[in-house]
């Protein structure tokens, strides 16, 4: 008998949006997908589309938006449920953490109501439990009970970064979408947010999508990861082998661009140039114009994802990927 395939906690295929007014997708062809237990980490540039797609997961596509495609949360076609069925996802079986906590907590409100009125709201949860289950898990992310009390600005940021993660985690969530959530912290108390997520992970089994422009945290934090290029996945792969041997010109470049403590006061690359206009059609690679390797080809024709030799979870989109070793964005 053939074992039956446990469903990736997301799994995202062909995934296209378009939005009124463009020329083209915002979102064109993305394919990834997040296991239970697992942290991904997609990063990029802004714009690159990193937070739409970690969004579509929630159903949070943008009005208007013609969206093409396949999102599956644990084996659910998110695109194809009725609204009352959304509600149910996100209330179960997803959550998101924002990157600014301060925005999402009313201020003239406690703690301890946030956390408690969404699950008495919509789970069959009295407040007693409610309140039982918040003062766990901030226990659990680290603080006392007694913030249960507190107003939002009674407590520093990094506090309120861990009543967003122990927000998040109210639901049981077999899916956390994490959108730069430590964007706004001092380096120490983002080394503690990173460690908390790990831990928490470990112990739910929880897959973890995390979306960062930071490439040293993006390494520290995740066991895959994808690159985002203008609405397109430019290269994939594990951590390890991904950051020790880009595989994609973009991907190099960003680690290039990466201030490092072994050279201090060196100048920094910079990636030249702009990506592509939205308002107009885009023929060939997206990242021609800015790559140094492009040749007449990539103008012309798309480069579709190819394996790395030996490598057969190591994927990019390019043309050239065997010239890249030894070029001027060599990592």
């Amino acid at each position: 008998m053939t074992p039956t395939r446990t469903p990736h906690a997301l799994d995202v295929q062909g995934l296209r949006v378009t939005l009124p007014g463009t020329a083209r997708p915002v979102l064109d062809g993305v394919d990834l997908h997040v296991a239970a237990g697992e942290t991904v980490a997609l990063v990029g540039e802004s714009g690159s589309g990193k937070s739409l797609t970690s969004r579509g997961a929630l159903g949070l596509l943008p009005p208007g938006a013609t969206v093409a495609g396949r999102i599956r949360v644990r084996g659910h076609d998110v695109l194809a449920m009725k609204p009352e069925q959304l509600r149910a996802l996100r209330t179960d079986t997803v959550a998101m953490i924002f990157q600014d906590p301060r925005a999402a907590l009313n201020p003239m409100r406690r703690i301890g109501d946030f956390l408690v009125e969404s699950v008495t709201l919509t789970r069959t949860m009295n407040r007693a439990d409610a309140t039982a289950r918040a003062g766990e898990l901030l226990q659990a992310v680290g603080l006392d009970a007694s913030a249960l009390r507190a107003y939002p600005g009674q407590v520093s940021g990094g506090m309120l970064q861990r009543v967003m993660i122990a927000a998040a985690l109210m639901g049981d969530p077999e899916l956390l979408l994490a959108d730069e959530p430590t964007t706004a912290l001092d380096v120490t108390t983002q080394a503690e947010v990173v460690a908390l997520l790990a831990e928490l992970r470990a112990r739910f089994r929880t897959g973890l999508l995390f979306v960062t422009h930071d490439l040293d945290l993006a390494a520290a934090i995740s066991d895959r990861v994808y690159v985002m290029y203008a609405g397109r996945i430019a290269e994939s792969g594990p951590a390890e082998a991904l950051f020790a041997r880009p595989r994609h010109p973009y991907t190099a470049a960003l680690l290039a661009s990466t201030p490092r403590l072994e050279a201090p006061g060196g100048r920094l690359a910079a990636i030249g140039g702009h990506p592509p206009d939205l308002r107009r059609e885009l023929t060939g690679c997206p990242f021609a114009v800015r790559c140094p390797l492009a040749t007449e080809l990539c103008e012309r024709q798309a480069p579709e994802q190819r394996t790395a030799p030996g490598l057969p979870d190591h994927r990019a989109a390019c043309h050239h990927t065997d010239r890249l070793e030894g070029s001027p964005v060599d990592a």
